[in-house]
């Protein structure tokens, strides 16, 4: 029996992936584009990825260079701002996820487990009119996977009443890697990896 259900943020209540991109091109607009192009590709492919991640990837890995904590950082305070100014739009809130968080909050309990900036996420979901649906939310600098692991012992959930909803890749190993089921969303890719794959949330009505 399911009795707790984390979610995944982007791609999977919001859809803000092209919202994403537009960050990544603007605060590295100084780069050259296929270069940023490469950091696109890699961002797409790792969704639940934190910024912080894709920041060091972009330089480490694409520029062949080292970054300080302070440039790392300065970088992800100027995405997160972009981000605040252009997701509190409703228009991008997913409609079937949404509408089942609504009718369903009280019969389950609900959180958020994201590798978007935690302070940030918090703030989209009061702006967004959905913070009250969830037991708590939570995002990155701290990685996917210890998230739900203290999550689940916070909250002395058992692994066997608990799924994740997510989207990429990364989501179903925090959620393997925990040994919680994961429902894959809005991804047909992830019908290769997971048994598990919502069209709709009927199935779990």
């Amino acid at each position: 029996m399911i009795r707790n259900i984390l979610f995944d943020f982007d791609g999977v209540i919001l859809d803000s992936m092209p919202i994403r991109d537009y960050g990544f091109k603007k605060i590295f607009e100084n780069f050259d584009t296929v270069l940023i192009e490469k950091l696109l590709d890699y961002h797409s492919k790792n969704g639940g990825l934190s910024r912080y991640v894709k920041i060091k990837y972009f330089y480490n890995e694409i520029l062949g260079r080292e970054i300080s904590e302070d440039m790392l950082q300065h970088y992800a305070d100027d995405f997160s701002r972009i981000m605040k100014r252009e997701l509190i739009n409703k228009k991008y809130l997913i409609a079937d996820t949404t509408n089942f968080i609504k009718s369903n909050f009280e019969k389950y309990n609900l959180h958020i487990v994201s590798g978007s900036d935690e302070s940030e996420l918090r703030f989209l979901c009061k702006e967004l009119g959905i913070s009250n649906y969830f037991k708590s939310i939570h995002g990155s600098p701290t990685h996917k996977n210890e998230l739900i692991k203290r999550l689940l012992l916070d909250n002395k959930y058992m692994s066997g009443e608990t799924i994740l909803i997510g989207d990429s890749i990364n989501d179903y190993e925090a959620a393997s890697v925990n040994n919680i089921n994961f429902y894959g969303f809005n991804n047909i890719d992830l019908i290769k990896v997971s048994a598990k794959y919502l069209n709709n949330y009927q199935g779990l009505e």
